[in-house]
């Protein structure tokens, strides 16, 4: 169980699967590196990012769902932990921010749907909805994607979001944290921010 959160009100989570350039994204939004292991799933426990004064943390949750080399029973328990990490701190948490691969997502997604099975990726976007926390789909790696409308609007349908896409600019944020262009998220986070009366947390995510 994670036990190592700093004791701050204020929160933003950030959620997804291994490689879906998560480190990238918050390299990019703290400036600040962390050491991450250079095989997928090695993050086994969040990273909080409270370098500021302010009563808020920004905190990377481990990667979930298929990593190679790890057993089945081992990733089960890190989407546990990572559930039961934002349930219990569902209060604190300002907003989920959910990071998928632009390129593979809806792909994954589809490869997952079963009669029984729903993909992890949805699981998680509802799972936040459920417990009140405001959702951003952080679409990552968009710079890799040719057909970007009918790409985003294909993953807006399996999130159960009418496309256009464009209508869900507070919630679907396409970005390329890698080449520094993640001004979609920023804009969307602060419009929770701002529904929330946090406007003190704006600077965060200019």
């Amino acid at each position: 169980m994670f036990e190592s959160r700093p004791g701050r009100d204020a929160e933003v989570v950030f959620v997804g699967r291994s490689n879906v350039g998560k480190s990238t994204l918050m390299r990019e939004l703290t400036g600040h590196t962390f050491d991450t292991g250079s095989k997928p799933g090695v993050t086994r426990s969040p990273n909080h990012y409270d370098w500021a004064s302010d009563d808020f943390v920004l905190t990377d949750l481990p990667g979930f769902g298929f990593m190679s080399g790890v057993p089945e029973e081992q990733r089960e328990q890190i989407k546990t932990d990572i559930v039961r990490y934002v349930e219990d701190n569902a209060d604190k948490i300002l907003v989920g921010v959910l990071v998928v691969d632009g390129k593979s997502a809806v792909d994954i997604i589809d490869r997952h749907s079963g009669e029984d099975e729903v993909p992890y990726d949805v699981e998680m976007f509802y799972f936040l909805r459920d417990v009140d926390i405001p959702v951003v789909v952080a679409v990552n790696k968009m710079d890799k994607v040719d057909d970007e409308d009918e790409r985003l609007n294909e993953l807006c349908d399996r999130l159960g979001l009418h496309p256009p896409w464009k209508q869900w600019q507070d919630t679907i944020a396409p970005i390329s944290a890698k080449r520094g262009n993640i001004d979609a998220l920023n804009e969307a986070v602060k419009d929770h921010l701002h529904e929330q009366k946090r406007d003190d947390l704006l600077k965060f995510f200019s």
